[in-house]
């Protein structure tokens, strides 16, 4: 995880004009920057929904509870690896909370909303248990396309200094 921590804080800084931080575009909305950001939460979200389903699964429980967990997991992991790089960064709990949330609460909303969309959509893919082959397959097409729709969003609000440009402000400085 370091590795990836430090390549992603590398290209958040890359950028010329770092400290005009006064327009009312930030400059490291970039399509990378976005893209990045996308991904962290795309990890959690991932993380969650797949220990959701098998938690859910273990306890025998039914497609709605299931469901809610997976989505309770994935704001949990997406918060958790935001949290993890801003208290590595050196920003105290509660400040790393307070980037958390700003950062991640749109992107991951939107994430899970098209994720499970998809899922509930997708004929018998809410039956799917996780060994069988439409589980993954539902699981990916959804996640791949949460993504699409989740960059735009993320570079939207970091070119307005909101989401992940609150968690990249806190980077390396």
């Amino acid at each position: 995880m370091d590795h990836e921590h430090t390549a992603h804080a590398h290209t958040t800084h890359s950028h010329t004009g770092h400290t005009g931080h006064t327009g009312a575009v930030q400059p490291g909305a970039t399509w990378s920057v976005a893209v990045q950001a996308t991904l962290h939460c795309l990890t959690g979200c991932a993380i969650g929904e797949v220990l959701g389903m098998v938690v859910g699964t273990a306890l025998g429980w039914g497609n709605l509870a299931t469901t809610v967990l997976a989505i309770v997991l994935a704001f949990f992991f997406g918060y958790s690896l935001t949290l993890r790089g801003a208290v590595k960064a050196g920003l105290d709990f509660r400040a790393a909370l307070r980037v958390a949330l700003a950062a991640d609460t749109l992107s991951i909303a939107v994430m899970e909303l098209i994720d499970n969309g998809v899922i509930v959509l997708w004929p018998d893919a809410m039956d799917a248990k996780l060994a069988d082959l439409l589980f993954w397959v539902s699981l990916a097409i959804s996640l791949a396309l949460a993504f699409v729709v989740t960059v735009p969003v993320n570079k939207w609000m970091i070119g307005r200094g909101k989401g992940h440009a609150v968690a990249h402000q806190h980077h390396g400085h």
